[in-house]
């Protein structure tokens, strides 16, 4: 399985645009390839898409963390592109998409092999639980709900053996002490705090990463 970070506000490659917002690619031959969050921009979203030679149209599920402008405002640019991809939401987001079906979210569910949500949690946010050889990878919009909770949910799924997307205002680093993987984007105000206490097991996030699990 591969995470590739389309959408963040730095960029690790050249020709790559950061930006303040979150998107990335989930990808696995078992799996259709899912688009978690499209940032800010739309236009955006689609340069960079365009640079790491990621191809709209092949996505098969989006999967919105929470309605916050920054993690939806590239999804009508992307769905201008795709003409199939299936839609989830939190259950507590209003509106319509034209043409198009959202299922909204607000129990853990299965979306497709080896990818669950965690179900709306705190009334805003659902998160990604990825099932890997290692254990399961959890991928974050903003974390709003708080990462104890979120881990705690995705741990319904099997063994949390990573972390990775925005964590917004968290400080309980003792919570991460036993992850393998911890990958702090967007969001994170204390970034450096957390690459200071896990520097083998903390990745420097940034639009062009590519995370293979």
């Amino acid at each position: 399985m591969r995470i590739t970070i389309v959408y963040d506000n730095e960029a690790q490659l050249e020709g790559l645009r950061p930006d303040w917002g979150f998107s990335c690619l989930v990808e696995d031959i078992d799996m259709p390839t899912i688009l978690f969050d499209t940032g800010a921009r739309g236009e955006l979203l689609l340069h960079n898409m365009k640079r790491l030679g990621v191809d709209p149209g092949k996505i098969g599920l989006i999967v919105i963390s929470h309605a916050h402008g920054d993690h939806t405002g590239g999804l009508a640019h992307v769905l201008a592109e795709n003409e199939h991809a299936e839609v989830y939401v939190p259950a507590s987001v209003r509106g319509s998409v034209p043409g198009r079906t959202l299922t909204r979210v607000s129990e853990p569910v299965r979306l497709c092999e080896k990818a669950y949500s965690t179900g709306e949690l705190s009334g805003i946010e659902q998160s990604l639980a990825l099932e890997t050889d290692s254990g399961v990878v959890v991928v974050t919009g903003c974390s709003h709900p708080g990462v104890g909770r979120i881990l705690t949910a995705a741990a319904a799924f099997g063994t949390v053996s990573g972390l990775l997307g925005g964590f917004h205002g968290f400080r309980d680093f003792g919570q991460l002490e036993d992850l393998p993987l911890i990958c702090p984007c967007h969001c994170t105000q204390y970034k450096a705090e957390i690459r200071r206490r896990y520097p083998e097991q903390c990745l420097e996030c940034g639009a062009g990463l590519v995370v293979d699990l």
